[in-house]
């Protein structure tokens, strides 16, 4: 054969490899259309899944008979006494009324004034402690003190309340009286000695 005829041969054999294959080619594309046309779509959902109940428990064959415990003893109290009642209710005793002893009585007080000791004695001593100025100018007369008296029975203090007129008088009356005068003190109510004020008066009169 011939170069010629040989590459005819090829050329004639690609042709047709070539017209076979369009052919197969468009037939199957034709029939894939086809199909896919006819073809429809469905969506289908799953059904919910069914709720199956629990199971049951195990069935035992032969249980436990329960725990029974003893009854608590009972305790039977004895009858209660007979209660007794009064028809009358009897009135409430009176109330005792106790009267307190009565307080013993206070004991007498034993307070008293201030008195003289021995006053003409000391008084004869006093008048006779004559004043020397008051026998020269002849002077006499009353002297009357309010005098203080201490828890001594002595003469503490000396005021002329009324005077003889002559002040060699009057002090010779308070000089004496400080000096000479001796008294009973007062007395409170138990009986202590206490200081206390009264008056005294002494007279002066001229020697014959």
């Amino acid at each position: 054969m011939s170069g010629s005829r040989i590459v005819a041969i090829i050329i004639v054999a690609l042709i047709h490899i070539a017209l076979g294959y369009a052919l197969v080619t468009g037939l199957a594309y034709s029939a894939v259309k086809k199909a896919i046309e006819r073809v429809t779509t469905v969506d289908i959902k799953e059904p919910p899944p069914e709720k199956k109940p629990p199971p049951p428990p195990p069935k035992q064959d032969n249980p436990p008979p329960p725990i029974v415990a003893p009854p608590p003893p009972i305790n039977i109290a004895p009858a209660p006494p007979p209660i007794q009642t009064q028809p009358t209710i009897p009135p409430p005793a009176p109330p005792v009324l106790r009267v307190p002893p009565p307080a013993p009585p206070a004991p007498p007080s034993r307070a008293r004034g201030a008195s003289p000791d021995n006053l003409q004695r000391w008084a004869a001593r006093i008048q006779g402690d004559y004043p020397s100025a008051a026998l020269r100018r002849n002077e006499s007369g009353t002297v009357t003190m309010q005098i203080t008296i201490g828890a001594d029975g002595r003469v503490q203090g000396c005021n002329v309340i009324r005077s003889s007129g002559s002040s060699s008088l009057d002090d010779a009356a308070c000089r004496g009286m400080q000096r000479y005068a001796r008294y009973n003190p007062a007395l409170n109510d138990a009986g202590d000695p206490v200081s206390s004020t009264t008056s005294q008066s002494i007279r002066y009169v001229l020697p014959d």
